[in-house]
C-alpha cells in the first residue's frame, strides 16, 4: 500500500489494493451489479489506484450495492473513508483509498461517461 496517497485514514491494518478490489468485486457481484468495469488510474492520479464503475437497475439497487460494498469493506477491516450521494442514490461514490467505487443509475453513468474520461491512458478491465 502506498502510504502517502492511499493511507489517508492512517489505518495500517487495511487491505492491499488487490485484496480490496477483489472484495469490492465480490460485493457487487453478490447483488448483481450491472456492467462492472475496473479502471487502472494509478498512472493518472494520486487519488487512487483503481476506479470501479457499476450500474444499478434502480435507486434502491444502487443504494443496496453501495451499502454492501461499504459493509464488506468495514467487516474486512478497511472501512470506507467516505460515502457520497447516498441520499439521492442516483450516483453513490464509496472511497476506500486504493479503490474508489462509483455506483450509478444507467442514465447517470451514460451522461457522465466516467469510463471514457478516465480511460485516456488508463486500462479498463472487464469484470466478467
Amino acid at each position: 500500500m502506498k502510504t502517502d496517497k492511499h493511507n489517508r485514514a492512517g489505518d495500517q491494518a487495511g487491505l492491499q489494493c488487490a485484496e480490496l478490489l477483489a472484495l469490492v468485486m465480490d460485493a457487487l457481484e453478490d447483488l448483481k451489479g450491472v456492467d462492472i468495469k475496473v479502471i487502472d488510474v494509478s498512472e493518472l492520479t494520486s487519488i487512487t489506484d483503481r476506479m470501479v464503475v457499476v450500474s444499478g437497475t434502480s435507486t434502491r439497487h444502487v443504494k443496496a450495492l453501495a451499502d454492501n460494498v461499504a459493509l464488506k469493506a468495514k467487516q474486512a477491516g478497511s472501512p470506507a473513508l467516505g460515502v457520497e450521494g447516498a441520499a439521492a442514490a442516483e450516483w453513490i461514490l464509496i472511497d476506500l483509498g486504493d479503490v474508489v467505487v462509483h455506483v450509478m443509475l444507467p442514465a447517470v453513468r451514460e451522461f457522465y461517461a466516467l469510463e471514457k474520461l478516465w480511460s485516456v491512458g488508463g486500462r479498463i478491465e472487464e469484470a466478467n
